[in-house]
């Protein structure tokens, strides 16, 4: 990667322009990544409600 010190020529500028295109092909793909984090935690928080309802919540009955 050039410096800052580095003056600006065609190699650095193509550099740049390769850097650029890699970073708006990684952006065109979306956010996959966090729709499947999004969904796990989901699951799991759905998961410990069921567990909770019916191992605790249902065994206790009726309150009176």
């Amino acid at each position: 990667m050039p410096s800052h010190a580095d003056p600006p020529t065609a190699a650095n500028a193509a550099e740049g322009m390769r850097e650029e295109a890699r970073v708006d092909e990684i952006v065109a793909r979306g956010p996959s990544g966090t729709f499947a984090v999004v969904g796990v935690a989901t699951f799991i928080v759905v998961a410990i409600f069921f567990l909770f309802y019916f191992l605790v919540y249902l065994p206790r009955g009726a309150v009176q």
